[in-house]
């Protein structure tokens, strides 16, 4: 089936989050270092963004390192950061000529300095770019996200800055690492695994959960068209009944 031409085009997605499982698994089955999967991923991450550019999705968030991945083999850790850095130098072209946006989320000073160095510049050769936003979840964790906010907003209700009966969603939403993003609607998650993983708990209050059981190194723009066509099959109530909406 062409999920690509059966996409209403008016019913886009504002925002998509994916947790890229699987670069393991993958290698495994090849007989390859899980770091090899992690490689291979690379591409699978090209797909998406230029798929996601190609329809016009505007904002596109990926789990590229959680805080629980420090807990991963060194020699693992390290390729990762490695590919990162390389990844990032190797993008900027397809990240400008799309007129993306690059920026990133989670504890970045946690990264390598080499790393925080490519990221930043990138960030910054990007940050005119309109077409599209493309956030990379990096030393991320949603709970340690939202802890951060209590803490902020603690020390400004402290400070006199902010009282805390005027405290609501709006006011948590504007201290979040995503407050410049809105809430996602769909998140994608491959491998056949079903959980969130400390994804983006607050962001993801309402968003439609697609499981599917391609490995990440083998996603491709036809099984990211797949996902967005099954998305607008499914009925979103936000807690009315179908016949309010």
């Amino acid at each position: 089936m062409d999920y690509k031409s059966n996409i209403i085009v008016e019913r886009l997605p504002k925002h998509i989050a994916i947790i890229m499982d699987g670069n393991g698994r993958w290698a495994k089955k090849q007989g390859l270092l899980r770091v090899r999967g992690h490689e291979k991923g690379t591409k699978a991450v090209r797909e998406t963004v230029e798929g996601c550019a190609e329809l016009g999705v505007e904002n596109l968030t990926l789990y590229a390192f959680s805080t629980e991945n420090w807990n991963r083999p060194k020699l693992e850790v390290q390729t990762l950061m490695k590919l990162l850095v390389s990844s990032l130098k190797e993008e900027i072209k397809t990240l400008q000529d799309n007129k993306i946006k690059l920026q990133a989320i989670g504890c970045i000073n946690n990264l390598p300095s080499k790393a925080r160095k490519e990221l930043n510049e990138v960030i910054e050769k990007t940050a005119h770019n309109d077409h599209m936003t493309l956030t990379l979840a990096l030393s991320y964790g949603s709970r340690e996200e939202l802890t951060h906010v209590v803490k902020v907003i603690s020390e400004k209700v402290k400070n006199n800055i902010i009282d805390s009966e005027s405290i609501d969603e709006s006011t948590i939403n504007k201290h979040l690492y995503t407050q410049n993003l809105p809430d996602v609607d769909i998140m994608i998650r491959t491998s056949g695994e079903q959980r969130i993983s400390n994804f983006l708990l607050w962001q993801m209050a309402y968003a439609e959960l697609y499981f599917t059981d391609v490995l990440w190194p083998d996603f491709r723009k036809d099984n990211l068209f797949e996902a967005i066509y099954e998305y607008q099959k499914r009925e979103r109530r936000f807690g009315k009944t179908s016949e309010q909406l």
